[in-house]
């Protein structure tokens, strides 16, 4: 990808990093967008977000992304490890299950899922008049090790089920990791079969 211009709304990190060089996409110069921004977008109106803090919900101690008592919200942005880790998967799904028995709706933003108009309807139930995330960018590089072969095979069960979810960015990421005709290191054969196969119940 060519740098142009910084856009205003880019790839999801969960915060700003004290690191700034790790504040960089290094393929296309821009910062990042930390996801307190897209939610203040998103919900205006909301202003008791709490990021990272430990916290007991249905007898779990945990430290949900980001929190809100009066949404009755818990967001988790889900790197890499939540695909490539059985254990973190396993983990995940006690987190949710204790989440919604204690009364809160749960929205999980895979890493490879972007804050696009669409997704933001889709994931929150919320319309943002003002553009987000650019749909026509993807998310999956092999330089970065974020593809489907670096995945463990529940991690690529998990992508591909979220990705029939959000068929535009599916038909994105695959035509980009496509042309690069590497696929030892893309695992976009193996995606594709999967996401088949599920499509097919």
């Amino acid at each position: 990808m060519e740098t142009t211009e910084q856009p205003k709304w880019t790839w999801i990190r969960e915060e700003n990093k004290k690191n700034d060089a790790k504040n960089i996409d290094v393929k296309s110069g821009w910062r990042y967008t930390p996801l307190e921004n897209y939610l203040a977008v998103i919900f205006p109106k909301t202003t008791d977000w709490e990021h990272n803090k430990q916290c007991i919900i249905s007898s779990l101690r945990c430290r949900p992304d980001f929190k809100s008592e009066s949404l009755k919200t818990v967001i988790e942005f889900d790197g890499i490890q939540h695909y490539s880790n059985p254990e973190v998967i396993i983990k995940d799904r006690q987190k949710d299950k204790a989440y919604k028995a204690a009364g809160y709706t749960v929205v999980r933003i895979p890493y490879f899922i972007q804050l696009t108009n669409d997704a933001v309807k889709q994931l929150f139930g919320k319309t943002v008049d003002e553009p987000l995330f650019n749909p026509q960018l993807a998310s999956l590089f092999t330089e970065l090790k974020n593809t489907p072969a670096y995945l463990c095979p529940a991690g690529v069960v998990r992508m591909a089920q979220e990705f029939l979810r959000f068929p535009d960015q599916y038909k994105v990421n695959v035509e980009k990791l496509r042309a690069e005709n590497k696929p030892a290191l893309t695992g976009v054969d193996l995606l594709e079969r999967i996401v088949a196969k599920l499509s097919e119940h």
